[in-house]
């Protein structure tokens, strides 16, 4: 648990202290954000704004994860370093930064809001997303048990498990559901992203979430002998996951202070697409895929705004559900005050998070 106040304590003072000095770099050079011309006009007078602020996210996680183990070693608390998990989460969180990098760089050097083509974004996700998966099913502890399993999970591994087709087709199976979970819910932060502090503070309910649900997985791990037999969690490493997204969710609230409206920054593509990632991570790698359907719910209501409006376009040959997609744009445009929309949508992903939550801890209350 002190490694945990502690991570979070470091990757807060890191973003807080970092973002002001990245702010400057990035306007001495002159890289700031293009503004589409079909959006809101109210957006017009963000163009210019520093963006690629994910840059500063995604250092603050890696110096505060590996930081954090140091302290702790040379404290003499228990820590046995870096965890498989950790390090998997950090390759995909970073992986999927790199390429968000990749888009706005190419932004800000066409001087445009069009970045990477739309199959270069995918192929640069899926072979990252395809490692991930394959490194995850690898490297099993003394126990047994590998960072991700081949079940379908929802509060923890369902009986649906693609091994039954065979351990060759079970794992191609599971790498392309694992490439989905993490195509989604990278997609769904992006689309999220562009409002002041919008997709910011909503991934930080997230983190914190799976901080809590990491801490009780490890308190209530099979491998305790204290834990209860039938409703105990068979997750590796639970504690460092537990670390890393108090860490992850310590950096959001410190870049939140320069990112909320009016923002001096922007996250850009840098950082949705790492914090997509991490997300898709932790609901991976702590058995909890589809509960993150709910804890994650903002992000799949504006995704299906995106896909309904598009759908429904085509079908109908021009005609449009919402003023604009994605969601928050619609409200916008009918005439609601940006920080309106936004302190809204937070609520929405609060409640989320609770009931995730509560659904969480309602399934071990009932079946112990």
């Amino acid at each position: 648990m002190i490694a945990v106040v502690t991570g979070a304590v470091l990757g807060l003072a890191l973003t807080l202290a970092g973002t002001p000095l990245f702010i400057k770099l990035l306007v001495k050079r002159g890289y700031g954000q293009f503004i589409r011309d079909d959006g809101p006009t109210s957006h017009h007078m963000k163009r210019g704004t520093p963006t690629m602020g994910g840059a500063v996210i995604l250092v603050a996680v890696v110096v505060a994860y590996f930081a954090t183990h140091l302290i702790m070693l040379a404290s003499g608390a228990p820590s046995s370093g870096p965890s498989t998990s950790g390090m998997l989460l950090l390759l995909l969180t970073v992986g999927m930064g790199l390429v968000g990098f990749a888009d706005d760089f190419a932004k800000i050097s066409k001087k445009q809001s069009l970045g990477l083509t739309p199959w270069a974004k995918i192929a640069g996700q899926g072979g990252i997303g395809v490692l991930f998966a394959i490194l995850a099913l690898n490297f099993p502890n003394d126990d047994g048990l590998t960072p991700a399993s081949t079940a379908v999970s929802f509060i923890r591994e369902t009986a649906l498990d693609f091994s039954v087709a065979g351990p060759v087709i079970g794992a191609i199976l599971f790498v392309l559901w694992a490439n989905f979970i993490i195509t989604g819910t990278t997609n769904g932060v992006n689309l999220t992203d562009g409002l002041d502090g919008l997709a910011t503070a909503a991934t930080a309910m997230v983190t914190a979430a799976y901080t809590i649900i990491s801490i009780w997985q490890f308190n209530q791990a099979c491998a305790n002998p204290d834990s209860v037999a039938g409703v105990c969690y068979s997750v590796r490493d639970p504690m460092d996951m537990a670390m890393l997204a108090g860490i992850i969710t310590g950096s959001l609230i410190g870049f939140l202070w320069w990112n909320t409206s009016p923002a001096k920054i922007f996250m850009g593509d840098t950082g949705s697409l790492a914090l997509g990632g991490a997300l898709a991570g932790f609901a991976i790698l702590t058995h909890t895929q589809l509960l993150f359907v709910i804890l994650g719910g903002l992000f799949v209501i504006i995704a299906l705004s995106v896909i309904l409006q598009v759908g429904y376009f085509k079908l109908s040959r021009g005609k449009r559900i919402f003023l604009m997609a994605p969601l928050q744009h619609h409200f916008e445009l009918k005439g609601w005050a940006e920080v309106t929309v936004v302190v809204r949508f937070w609520i929405i992903g609060a409640l989320s998070v609770g009931l995730g939550l509560a659904l969480f801890y309602a399934e071990w209350v009932v079946f112990q």
